[in-house]
């Protein structure tokens, strides 16, 4: 199923749309030299983050995924299986777990989570949180599946 059209607000609208890496690229990823920019970090995201084998997911949602002409950066929320490690992450894929480097080397805002780490509410709640806007209205927000 293609990503919906944004809204009158320019949002996707409020739900969770499943998607793969190429279809977000191909998606939002046009338009300006920023977002073809945008685009190539979140590739580069999604590789090493599928690169340490522990990958389940990948939620995307804020500036990338609106249609906004200069997003400032790709918003993402890997979500890693439970036997992920830190220690097992060579050089480059570990600065994608801690949020200050990975701001400044791939110029995103990368959290992440192990779903065993959730203690007061099931993944699909946490995964469903992201579509909350500083407003308090909520948008739609893509997953993509490892």
């Amino acid at each position: 199923m293609p990503l919906p059209e944004f809204n009158d607000a320019g949002d996707l609208p409020e739900g969770l749309y499943q998607s793969t890496i190429d279809e977000v690229a191909l998606r939002f990823g046009i338009g300006t030299d920023r977002r073809r920019e945008v685009a190539a970090h979140l590739l580069r995201i999604s590789k090493l983050a599928k690169a340490t084998g522990k990958l389940q997911s990948l939620i995307i949602f804020g500036s990338f995924v609106i249609n906004k002409p200069a997003p400032n950066d790709v918003d993402i929320v890997l979500i890693m299986r439970d036997d992920f490690s830190l220690d097992d992450c060579d050089e480059e894929s570990g600065k994608l777990f801690e949020h200050s480097q990975a701001a400044s080397e791939f110029g995103a805002s990368i959290f992440w989570i192990r779903p065993a780490l959730l203690f007061l509410e099931s993944l699909d709640e946490f995964i469903m949180h992201w579509q909350v806007k500083r407003d308090g209205t909520r948008r739609g927000i893509v997953e993509v599946k490892a």
